[in-house]
C-alpha cells in the first residue's frame, strides 16, 4: 500500500469523524431550548411505565447493541427517534433501532458514493445530510399522510360523540361505538381504538387521551381532549363544547379551502410561463422565421 493511499484512507476517515462530530456539535448546543409542553400535552408521569427500545439495550453484551446505543445517544436521537416512530403510528415493519440504522447507512452511503466519483475528501461533509436524510424525504411524508388521514374526518367523529354523548353514553363508550360501527376504520379509529385498549389495560382515561394527543401530533386533537379534560375537571357539558369546537374545525378547514383555492390561479402561472406561453410563441412565429431563414417574403 502506497503512501498515496494511505493519505486518502486517513482522510476519508478523518473527513467521517469531522463531519459527525461537527453534526453532534451543531445538534446538542445550538439547538434552541425545549418548548414547555402544556399540561394537557405532559406524559411526564407516564414515563415510568413506558419502557424505551434503548433503555433495554443498556446491559447488554452483544457489541452491535452497545455500538447502537453509543450512536443513539452520542448523536442525541433516542428520545428523537422514539417520538418519529410514535407519529408514524408505530408501524409494524420498522422500529426506532431500524431507523438508527437506515440513517446511519445513509449517513455513510451518500459521501462514500460521492467520494467514488470525484475522489475528493470534501465530499464526506455530506454524511450530515445523508443522516438527516430519512427524516426530510421518508418519514416526515409518511407522518404528514398519517395527520391528514387523522383530521379528514376527525369533524365528523366529534358530531358523532356529541351525539352519542347527549343520548346518556359516557364520552369512552360512546368512542367505543363511533369504532365499532365504523365501516372502514382509519388511522383515526386506529388511535381511538387504542386509547380504549389503554384504558380497559389500566391507564387512566387522562392518561389515556393525553397519550392520544402525543400519537398524533395534532393541535386539533389536542384542544380536543383539553376540552374533554376541562369538562371533567369542571363539570360542564361536553356535548356544548364538543359542537362548538366541531363547528370551529369546519370553519377553519373551509377557510383553509378557500386560501389554498386563492394560491391555485398564482401557481398555475408557473406551468403557463414554462410550457403554455413558448408553445404559442413557436405557433405564432415559426412561420415568420422559416420565411426569413429560406429567404422568402415577409407574410405581411
Amino acid at each position: 500500500m502506497n503512501a498515496d493511499t494511505v493519505r486518502s484512507v486517513l482522510l476519508l476517515i478523518l473527513s467521517v469523524g469531522g463531519s459527525f462530530a461537527a453534526f453532534t456539535f451543531v445538534q446538542r448546543f445550538m439547538a434552541p431550548p425545549a418548548e414547555e409542553r402544556s399540561p394537557i400535552g405532559d406524559i411526564s408521569d407516564m414515563e415510568g411505565r413506558e419502557v424505551s427500545v434503548f433503555s433495554k439495550l443498556e446491559g447488554s453484551k452483544s457489541f452491535w447493541d452497545k455500538l447502537d446505543l453509543f450512536f443513539a445517544k452520542q448523536l442525541g436521537q433516542e428520545k428523537k427517534l422514539e417520538e418519529t416512530y410514535m407519529l408514524l403510528g408505530r408501524p409494524t415493519n420498522t422500529d426506532p433501532l431500524k431507523m438508527l440504522h437506515l440513517k446511519l447507512i445513509m449517513g455513510a452511503a451518500l459521501p462514500l458514493g460521492f467520494y467514488a466519483l470525484s475522489q475528493s475528501p470534501l465530499t464526506l461533509i455530506f454524511a450530515p445530510l445523508g443522516f438527516m436524510l430519512p427524516d426530510a424525504g421518508l418519514y416526515a411524508g409518511r407522518i404528514r399522510a398519517r395527520q391528514e388521514d387523522i383530521i379528514r374526518n376527525f369533524p365528523t367523529f366529534v358530531d358523532l360523540g356529541a351525539l352519542m354523548i347527549e343520548s346518556g353514553l359516557d364520552y369512552m363508550t360512546a368512542f367505543d361505538r363511533i369504532v365499532k360501527i365504523a365501516p372502514v376504520k382509519t388511522g383515526l379509529e386506529l388511535e381511538i381504538e387504542r386509547t380504549i385498549n389503554e384504558v380497559q389495560l389500566g391507564y387512566s382515561r387522562r392518561d389515556a387521551l393525553r397519550r392520544l394527543s402525543m400519537r398524533t401530533g395534532l393541535q386539533e386533537v389536542r384542544s380536543f381532549v383539553g376540552l374533554i379534560v376541562q369538562s371533567d375537571e369542571l363539570g360542564t357539558s361536553l356535548v356544548e363544547l364538543l359542537r362548538n369546537y366541531s363547528g370551529d374545525m369546519r370553519f377553519r378547514r373551509l377557510n383553509r379551502a378557500e386560501k389554498l383555492a386563492a394560491q391555485a390561479s398564482t401557481k398555475m402561472l408557473i406551468p403557463l410561463f414554462i410550457f403554455i406561453f413558448p408553445t404559442v410563441f413557436i405557433l405564432m412565429l415559426a412561420p415568420m422565421i422559416m420565411d426569413l431563414v429560406t429567404g422568402g417574403a415577409m407574410p405581411f
